[in-house]
């Protein structure tokens, strides 16, 4: 079978990938909501087809598209230039609630991947550590985005469950529905550079600045 220019992943490369972006992965994803929380309770996403949208705005057009920008860009630079990604990645945090969320887990899961693999990853953001992680375990690029993504995604149609509150099979039918734009995004990113980062999911950003405010609080972002 001709697989042209395509490196072909391994088992060992999706179960690996599995483990690090499991909800058992200990960097506290459960606990941001990526603004979601203040759209559910001011009334402007209360039904499953809303939730798609709204997640789809921010895997297209918002955190999640520059999160992938940002992880393959980490993937590919050499070392001595993760420092300046990382400090963009900052730079480019629409709130105080997401760069809280994307050093929190970041810093968690560098210190993780320290511990269980022996890896030396600085503190760093969350995307820009992943992409340094599956680098020096020999991950591909595109299969980690595309989990990221997925992972992005469901733990978020977690928090909505909690919070609309979304039927279980909603969803899941939720994060199937979403399935094929990860590989879009996924494809989109390889060979993404810096100067790619952007964001116009406004909407998303202003929800993210408005939890901060918020009387009552389930999440943290």
């Amino acid at each position: 079978m001709n697989t042209g220019t395509r490196r072909m992943t391994t088992t060992i490369e999706v179960l690996t990938l599995a483990q690090l972006l499991s909800p058992s992965f200990p960097v506290g994803a459960f606990a941001y909501s990526n603004g979601l929380e203040a759209a559910i309770a001011e009334g402007r996403v209360t039904t499953a087809e809303q939730v798609q949208d709204w997640l789809e705005g921010i895997l297209m057009h918002g955190s999640g598209k520059a999160d992938a920008v940002l992880l393959n860009v980490a993937y590919r630079a050499q070392v001595v230039e993760v420092s300046e990604i990382d400090a963009s990645a900052r730079a480019f945090a629409a709130s105080k609630e997401r760069l809280l969320e994307t050093d929190l887990q970041g810093a968690a899961f560098c210190e993780t991947v320290a511990q269980v693999w022996g890896l030396s990853i600085e503190r760093l953001t969350y995307p820009v550590a992943l992409g340094r992680a599956a680098r020096l375990l020999g991950l591909d690029a595109e299969l980690t985005t595309a989990m990221y993504l997925q992972a992005f995604a469901g733990n978020l149609c977690a928090a909505a469950m909690r919070l609309v509150p979304l039927g279980q099979v909603d969803g899941q039918e939720v994060q199937l529905a979403l399935k094929p734009i990860c590989l879009e995004v996924a494809e989109q990113v390889k060979t993404a550079e810096l100067d790619d980062l952007f964001s116009c999911a406004f909407a998303s950003d202003i929800s993210a600045m408005r939890h901060e405010t918020q009387y009552s609080r389930v999440f943290r972002t």
